[in-house]
């Protein structure tokens, strides 16, 4: 039975805009439960020490994983398993085997040698920080590491269900894991007592419960998709030996673990620098969630609409059609997402204070994540195109340039950190870190500009930047505005205290300054806007 469904899947596919739908709606919710789950972390354990401990050591595992097998997976695995399904006689079934049990032996052994190494982790991440409580980052890293053996199957085998044109489970999957993590921080609430910071208690409950609860939800997530790879027909067993076609990907393979090495210097140092003030990491990661939810939301999608676009292109040597759809890449990037930048800059402060103000946090941790959004939120639309425009280099099969641009981002963004540490006070720290972060995109943005330039001609530049310049303008007037209404609803409606007029204005902010920028996007006539505002017009007529 399982047989004769799979081969009705696999010849009726479902449609890519249902496909869509259906995981745009599955990272809205995702989105939406994260920042529900980190809400509750931070109402209940509060930005301090505890909360620094717990970031630093829960970066720990996702970064071993991209280092083990994240970058490897993507750049290299899946294209040939997406090639093994077109030319091997069983469908791919067996690369798919030997894909599993591969990852299975490289994750586990990487994942007992990073857990014996636990302390010399914790060391190289927190080093000689003022601030920090290296034996406390320990004892969680001992329980979240663990953790690295989900986290390399929830993508290995979501990657899997993909080709077999099963795109659900793998993008609801991580609400699961929000689901078990917002349950971990209830039991953790009604648990008696307190994590001991000196000394340092392995063996505390709350302290078990948080760090074991965090790797159990990984697990969920990983563990969901398990039965769903069944019903697709793929039947597992171990498979050994070396599969010929990953000979053809090795020096492709020494570039992307060289992008990703970098990517893990760059934020140990961040860490290392973040520690020097008690709630900077909570502040930085905590901006940095908020951030990404327009680009997780908004940018991926156009990110993964391109993508396919833009590899057929390069595939044809059609260079005409690449820039095209890097062009127009660029100019929605910034149509979609500088609004939502305009929207941090001037809304960070009540954002932080609305949002991140409660409990254990209380308006001293909410102002400073307030305010490192709102500092750093130029850096949204540059890293959504530095991101495109490497993947413009992956269609081009050109993963050394990627690489190389990687190299200096970070050495920007490292000598911005050491800068900011040397230089700011440290209770200015959680902005620096945030600052430092977006100006090094904004010189990725600008490096990968100009070597595309030189790689492919002319590129439109002056139309982008044109289109760049109009969004600004759109933005800063729409949320002109919508500041002056959210001074004049506060006096109308009498708020009194810091929260609850914070709350007044993010939500004037928001429901004024958003569609204010969008409507004179359009009176601006931005070409890409009008389909949009077309659209619009005729669902009003019709009513």
């Amino acid at each position: 039975m399982s047989g004769t469904t799979t081969v009705v899947e696999q010849q009726n596919p479902p449609s890519v805009a249902r496909a869509s739908g259906s995981m745009a709606i599955a990272t809205i919710v995702s989105r939406a439960s994260g920042l529900l789950s980190k809400l509750l972390l931070i109402t209940i354990i509060g930005s301090g020490m505890l909360n620094d401990s717990y970031q630093a050591a829960t970066t720990l595992p996702t970064m071993i994983n991209e280092l083990l097998l994240g970058g490897v997976l993507t750049s290299i695995a899946i294209p040939l398993l997406v090639r093994a399904e077109k030319e091997d006689g069983d469908g791919g079934e067996s690369y798919a085997q030997w894909l599993i049990t591969m990852s299975v032996v490289l994750l586990g052994i990487g994942t007992l040698i990073a857990v014996a190494c636990a302390p010399l982790l914790t060391a190289l991440f927190t080093g000689d920080a003022d601030k920090a409580n290296p034996a406390l980052v320990t004892a969680f890293a001992y329980l979240v590491l663990p953790g690295i053996v989900f986290y390399g199957l929830s993508a290995l085998l979501g990657a899997i269900l993909n080709t077999r044109h099963v795109f659900g489970l793998p993008t609801w999957a991580p609400v699961l894991n929000n689901l078990v993590m917002i349950a971990t921080l209830v039991v953790y609430w009604l648990m008696p007592g307190e994590v001991s910071l000196d000394p340092v208690r392995m063996g505390e409950p709350k302290l078990l419960v948080l760090g074991l609860g965090t790797m159990l939800g990984v697990a969920v997530q990983a563990g969901v998709m398990v039965p769903a790879m069944k019903r697709t027909g793929l039947r597992f067993r171990w498979r050994w030996g070396w599969d010929r076609r990953l000979a053809e990907f090795g020096g492709l393979a020494f570039w992307v673990l060289l992008y990703v090495a970098l990517g893990f210097v760059s934020m140990a140092v961040l860490t290392r620098v973040a520690l020097n003030d008690e709630g900077a990491l909570v502040a930085y990661n905590y901006q940095w969630l908020v951030a990404q939810v327009p680009y997780g939301v908004l940018g991926v999608s156009l990110l993964t609409a391109l993508m396919p676009k833009m590899s057929r292109a390069a595939a044809k040597n059609d260079t005409g059609a690449l820039v095209g759809d890097l062009s127009f890449g660029n100019r929605m990037s910034a149509i979609m997402l500088m609004p939502f930048s305009a929207l941090m800059t001037v809304g960070g402060l009540p954002i932080g204070l609305a949002i991140f103000s409660h409990g254990e946090s209380g308006l001293d941790g909410g102002e400073r994540m307030g305010m490192a959004l709102a500092l750093s939120a130029f850096g949204l639309v540059p890293y959504a195109i530095t991101l495109l425009q490497l993947r413009v280099f992956y269609a081009l099969k050109d993963a050394r340039t990627p690489t190389l641009i990687q190299a200096i981002i970070v050495a920007v963004r490292i000598a911005l950190l050491y800068a900011f540490l040397e230089f700011a006070p440290r209770d200015k720290l959680a902005a620096g870190v945030s600052i430092a972060m977006s100006l090094s995109f904004v010189v990725g943005c600008l490096v990968g500009q100009l070597w595309l330039r030189i790689r492919l001609g002319r590129l439109r530049t002056g139309y982008t930047a044109w289109t760049i310049c109009l969004t600004v303008v759109a933005s800063a007037i729409g949320f002109g505005v919508a500041a002056g209404a959210a001074w004049l609803a506060v006096r109308l409606l009498g708020t009194e205290g810091p929260v609850a007029t914070a709350w007044v204005r993010m939500v004037v902010l928001t429901i004024v300054g958003l569609p204010l920028s969008f409507a004179l996007l359009a009176v601006f006539r931005v070409p890409e806007v009008k389909p949009v505002m077309d659209k619009i017009s005729r669902l009003v007529r019709r009513r």
